[in-house]
Protein backbone atom coordinates (compact mmCIF):
# COMPACT_ATOMS: atom_id res chain seq x y z
CA UNK A 1 0.00 0.00 0.00
CA UNK A 2 0.79 3.56 -0.55
CA UNK A 3 -0.27 6.61 0.68
CA UNK A 4 -0.01 10.05 -1.46
CA UNK A 5 0.24 13.06 0.58
CA UNK A 6 -0.39 16.54 -1.32
CA UNK A 7 0.21 19.36 -0.10
CA UNK A 8 -0.45 23.34 -1.76
CA UNK A 9 1.74 26.41 -0.55
CA UNK A 10 3.35 29.21 -3.04
CA UNK A 11 2.49 28.06 -6.16
CA UNK A 12 3.99 24.59 -5.51
CA UNK A 13 2.38 20.55 -5.60
CA UNK A 14 4.36 18.78 -3.05
CA UNK A 15 4.02 15.14 -3.35
CA UNK A 16 4.76 12.94 -0.12
CA UNK A 17 5.41 8.96 -0.87
CA UNK A 18 5.30 6.70 2.02
CA UNK A 19 5.04 3.07 1.58
CA UNK A 20 5.02 0.60 -1.54
CA UNK A 21 4.95 2.51 -4.46
CA UNK A 22 3.99 -0.09 -7.14
CA UNK A 23 1.70 -1.37 -9.34
CA UNK A 24 -2.07 -0.22 -9.08
CA UNK A 25 -1.06 2.23 -6.49
CA UNK A 26 1.75 3.55 -8.51
CA UNK A 27 -0.42 4.03 -11.18
CA UNK A 28 -3.14 5.23 -9.12
CA UNK A 29 -0.78 8.17 -7.85
CA UNK A 30 -0.22 9.08 -12.17
CA UNK A 31 -4.06 9.39 -11.94
CA UNK A 32 -4.48 11.49 -9.68
CA UNK A 33 -2.13 13.70 -10.74
CA UNK A 34 -2.60 14.00 -14.40
CA UNK A 35 -6.19 15.00 -13.48
CA UNK A 36 -4.89 17.67 -11.47
CA UNK A 37 -3.95 21.28 -12.36
CA UNK A 38 -0.28 21.23 -11.77
CA UNK A 39 0.88 24.33 -10.73
CA UNK A 40 4.11 25.55 -11.87
CA UNK A 41 6.35 24.07 -9.57
CA UNK A 42 5.97 20.33 -8.46
CA UNK A 43 8.40 18.60 -5.68
CA UNK A 44 7.96 14.44 -4.83
CA UNK A 45 9.96 13.52 -1.85
CA UNK A 46 10.74 10.13 -1.71
CA UNK A 47 11.95 9.84 1.81
CA UNK A 48 9.34 7.29 2.71
CA UNK A 49 9.36 5.17 0.09
CA UNK A 50 10.31 1.81 1.11
CA UNK A 51 9.78 -0.46 -2.12
CA UNK A 52 9.76 0.13 -5.74
CA UNK A 53 8.78 -2.08 -8.90
CA UNK A 54 8.80 -1.02 -13.23
CA UNK A 55 5.69 0.64 -12.53
CA UNK A 56 6.73 2.35 -9.61
CA UNK A 57 10.04 3.30 -12.19
CA UNK A 58 7.97 4.49 -14.93
CA UNK A 59 5.69 7.06 -12.68
CA UNK A 60 8.43 8.29 -11.03
CA UNK A 61 9.77 8.85 -14.40
CA UNK A 62 7.12 10.08 -15.93
CA UNK A 63 6.76 12.63 -12.94
CA UNK A 64 10.21 13.89 -13.77
CA UNK A 65 9.18 14.06 -17.55
CA UNK A 66 6.25 16.09 -16.32
CA UNK A 67 8.43 18.84 -14.25
CA UNK A 68 8.83 17.27 -11.18
CA UNK A 69 11.76 17.75 -8.59
CA UNK A 70 12.63 15.05 -6.14
CA UNK A 71 13.85 14.76 -2.36
CA UNK A 72 15.75 12.16 -1.27
CA UNK A 73 16.54 11.68 2.36
CA UNK A 74 17.95 8.78 2.57
CA UNK A 75 20.36 6.43 0.61
CA UNK A 76 17.77 4.62 -0.48
CA UNK A 77 15.52 7.26 -2.23
CA UNK A 78 18.92 8.81 -3.49
CA UNK A 79 19.97 6.04 -5.45
CA UNK A 80 16.57 5.17 -6.99
CA UNK A 81 17.06 9.08 -8.06
CA UNK A 82 20.34 8.59 -9.12
CA UNK A 83 19.70 5.12 -10.83
CA UNK A 84 16.49 7.05 -12.68
CA UNK A 85 18.39 10.16 -13.32
CA UNK A 86 15.36 12.03 -11.77
CA UNK A 87 16.20 15.57 -10.88
CA UNK A 88 17.28 16.34 -7.01
CA UNK A 89 16.25 19.40 -5.18
CA UNK A 90 17.58 18.35 -2.05
CA UNK A 91 18.94 14.89 -0.77
CA UNK A 92 18.21 15.83 2.51
CA UNK A 93 19.44 13.36 5.21
CA UNK A 94 17.78 13.06 8.89
CA UNK A 95 20.27 13.90 11.44
CA UNK A 96 18.79 11.75 14.10
CA UNK A 97 18.64 8.69 11.91
CA UNK A 98 22.72 9.00 11.03
CA UNK A 99 23.05 9.41 14.92
CA UNK A 100 21.31 6.01 15.86
CA UNK A 101 22.72 4.15 13.04
CA UNK A 102 26.32 5.63 14.29
CA UNK A 103 25.63 4.86 17.70
CA UNK A 104 23.99 1.14 16.64
CA UNK A 105 27.47 0.74 14.65
CA UNK A 106 29.62 2.03 17.62
CA UNK A 107 27.82 -0.66 19.93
Amino acid sequence: MVRAEFSVATNTLTLRLEGRFVGEYAENVRSLVARCKVPSKLVIDLTAMTCLDITGEEVLTWLGGIGGKFVAGNCASSDICERLRLPLISRRIDPLHLRVNAHTRAS
